[in-house]
C-alpha cells in the first residue's frame, strides 16, 4: 500500500475573470519508506497539492490517500498519519515552546509525550528555547518549532513545504540530519523545496510539476543521466554575445554552457577568445539536478523525455539517504 496515493488530482478556481486550473490530473504514488521531492516553478501547483493532501483544501476531481485513508470521506484517520510543515509561518503568540508542543500533542490525543518532546527540542536544536514565549523566537527558531510540531505526534508520514526557505545554514544542517534520520526508521518524507541540491542529496525519487501537470517523475538517478553529460562554468566579467549568451546561464559573473563532448566545450571557449573576452576559473562538471530542471521546465528533451511512475529503487534511496544523514547539506 502507498503511503500517499494521488488519483487524477484536479483543482479549479473560479476567478472573477474565469476559471483558473491549479492542477490537472496529477496522479503517482509515493510509496512507504520513501524520500521524495516534489519540485517546480512557483505557481506550478506544489502547495495546492499539498494543501489538498492535508485537508486544507478539496480537490475538484481525483482523490488522495493516506496510507489507505481518503483525504476527504476519512480525514480524521488521514490527518492523524500526516505531520505537515507549511512554508507560513504559523504560531500561537500566548503559549511557550514546550507548551505549544504540549496542545498539538493533546490535538491528536496523545499522553505522556513529554521524553519525545524533549527529543525534538534537543534534536532541532530548541532546548534552550523550550520556556521562552512564540513571539521572542526568530523566524529561524520559529521554523524549528513548526518541525517539532509536525513531529510530535509521530506521524508515519512527514510533509515538508518548503521547509528551509529564509532559515540559516545552521538550521537547514540540522534539520536535514534530524528528518533524514526519521526516513531511516521508516518514516515517509514528501519534501518540496526550490534549493535543488538537497533534493537531489536527499530524494530517492523526483516529481516535477508544471502548470498544475506531473512532467517529469523518475528517480533521482535516471533524472540526472537525462540531463547534458557536462557543464562548461567559468566566470567573465564582460558581456557575452547575444548569440553566446541565448545558450548560457548566466548568474552575474558566472556563465555556463551544456556540453555533451571536448568538442562542444572547445567550440565555446574558442568563441569565447574570438570575441576578445577573458574567461576565469574555468571547470568542467557533471550535470546536476538544476540543469535537469531547467531543461524540464523549458520542454527540452533531456529533461522531459524522463517521465515514467515505477516506484523507487530501494538502494538508491537507501543510499541517497544514508549519505544525507551523514552530511550538511548548505
Amino acid at each position: 500500500m502507498p503511503a500517499i496515493s494521488f488519483q487524477s488530482v484536479s483543482k479549479t478556481y473560479s476567478l472573477a475573470h474565469g476559471q483558473l486550473k491549479a492542477l490537472d490530473q496529477v496522479s503517482f504514488d509515493i510509496e512507504d519508506g520513501e524520500f521524495f521531492g516534489l519540485l517546480g516553478p512557483n505557481g506550478a501547483g506544489k502547495t495546492t497539492l499539498i494543501s489538498i493532501l492535508a485537508g486544507l483544501s478539496r480537490a475538484t476531481g481525483g482523490k488522495v490517500l493516506v496510507q489507505g485513508c481518503d483525504v476527504q470521506a476519512d480525514y480524521a484517520q488521514a490527518r492523524r498519519k500526516l505531520g505537515v510543515v507549511p512554508q507560513e509561518l504559523v504560531f500561537d503568540p500566548f503559549f511557550s515552546v514546550v507548551e505549544a508542543l504540549r496542545i498539538q500533542s493533546g490535538y491528536f490525543g496523545v499522553k505522556n509525550n513529554g521524553a519525545w518532546i524533549d527529543e525534538l527540542l534537543a534534536s532541532l536544536g530548541l532546548a534552550d528555547k523550550a520556556d521562552a514565549n512564540m513571539r521572542q523566537l526568530s523566524g529561524g527558531m520559529k521554523r524549528r518549532v513548526l518541525v517539532a510540531q509536525a513531529l510530535v505526534h509521530k506521524p508515519p508520514v512527514i510533509v515538508l513545504d518548503e521547509p528551509t526557505a529564509g532559515v540559516d545554514v545552521e538550521l537547514r544542517q540540522t534539520l536535514w540530519q534530524f528528518v533524514a534520520k526519521l526516513n531511516k526508521q521508516g518514516h515517509t518524507v514528501l519534501l518540496t523545496t526550490h534549493y535543488l541540491e538537497e533534493a537531489e542529496a536527499l530524494c530517492g525519487r523526483i516529481a516535477m510539476l508544471q502548470n498544475g501537470r506531473v512532467v517529469a517523475l523518475a528517480p533521482t538517478s535516471e533524472l540526472l543521466k537525462s540531463a547534458s553529460s557536462n557543464v562548461l562554468r567559468f566566470k567573465i566579467d564582460s558581456e557575452l554575445p547575444k548569440a553566446l549568451a541565448d545558450k548560457a546561464r548566466i548568474t552575474g559573473r558566472i556563465v555556463q554552457f551544456p556540453a555533451h563532448n571536448a568538442f562542444e566545450i572547445e567550440q565555446y571557449l574558442g568563441a569565447i577568445r574570438e570575441a576578445g573576452l577573458h574567461a576565469e576559473d574555468i571547470e568542467i562538471r557533471k550535470a546536476d539536478l538544476e540543469d535537469v530542471f531547467l531543461n524540464v521546465m523549458a520542454g527540452k528533451s533531456a529533461g522531459a523525455a524522463v517521465l515514467n511512475t515505477d516506484g523507487p529503487v530501494p538502494d538508491e534511496a537507501d543510499s541517497t539517504v544514508r549519505e544525507a544523514a551523514g552530511m550538511g547539506v548548505a
